[in-house]
């Protein structure tokens, strides 16, 4: 697919790897649709940086646990473009949660943001993309969905669950709709990460380094542009991190 002029909706994307998702795209020509649930300040800061490009971009505003608000924002997208070509679910939450100490709220944010969210965009959106005969989704989990982490297996569970999402979606929606996930490893080192940390990290990975929101990016670039035979696939961005 040649990305100049397809409308691209990028879930999380005021801020962190999904602003850097928004703009790469953008500055290959791409219609951008920004979407933030608390964030407004920053979706709009994101979506005039990428107005400096020419493009077309609108900003969307819902809670991807909601069915509702999805349906409000196929029809914003609907009416403002017509179509939907690509949705890449990139929102998601993270924070620790030592097993012994965690609750069930934590397991329904976690279930509801990370998993139903991107259940529900696949749903909504690839139903459009179906009827279109054409479409690209790109799901964003983890690799703690198979590296799992003892600290935090609510968000590592969910992250699961988006692998066996994609692969079972890709079936659903195949000839029209390929439906891909790809599998970052450490990228964007949460702010409570100090310096030990950090350096343990970049111990465990063969490549030696922490990842960047570009290498995100970059795949999913990839994945847009030269992925028409790839359908199902789960594409790790972890500096061989899981290797160990």
């Amino acid at each position: 697919m040649n990305i100049k002029d397809k409308v691209i909706m990028i879930t999380g994307s005021a801020d962190r790897v999904g602003k850097t998702i928004a703009i790469q795209l953008a500055g290959l020509g791409a219609q951008v649709i920004i979407h933030y649930h608390r964030n407004k300040d920053k979706a709009i800061e994101t979506a005039n940086f990428i107005r400096k490009f020419g493009n077309k971009v609108i900003v969307v505003n819902g809670d991807i646990s909601r069915e509702d608000d999805w349906l409000k924002i196929k029809n914003e997208i609907m009416q403002e473009f017509g179509r939907i070509d690509t949705l890449i679910n990139n929102a998601a939450i993270f924070y620790k949660t030592p097993f012994l100490k965690s609750d069930p709220k934590d397991w329904d944010n976690f279930m509801n943001i990370n998993l139903k969210g991107v259940y529900l965009g696949c749903k909504i959106m690839g139903e459009l993309m179906f009827e279109q005969k054409s479409g690209i989704i790109i799901n964003i989990s983890d690799v703690s969905a198979v590296k799992i982490w003892s600290s935090y297996i609510p968000y590592c569970v969910s992250k699961a669950g988006v692998i066996a999402l994609t692969k079972g979606i890709a079936k659903a929606l195949a000839p029209y709709v390929l439906v891909n996930c790809v599998a970052p490893g450490t990228v964007l080192l949460a702010e409570k990460y100090d310096e030990i940390e950090e350096q343990n990290l970049i111990d465990l990975t063969p490549l030696k380094r922490v990842g960047s929101p570009e290498d995100i990016a970059n795949t999913v670039q990839f994945l847009i542009e030269g992925g028409n035979f790839i359908t199902g696939a789960v594409i790790k961005v972890d500096g061989g991190r899981s290797l160990n």
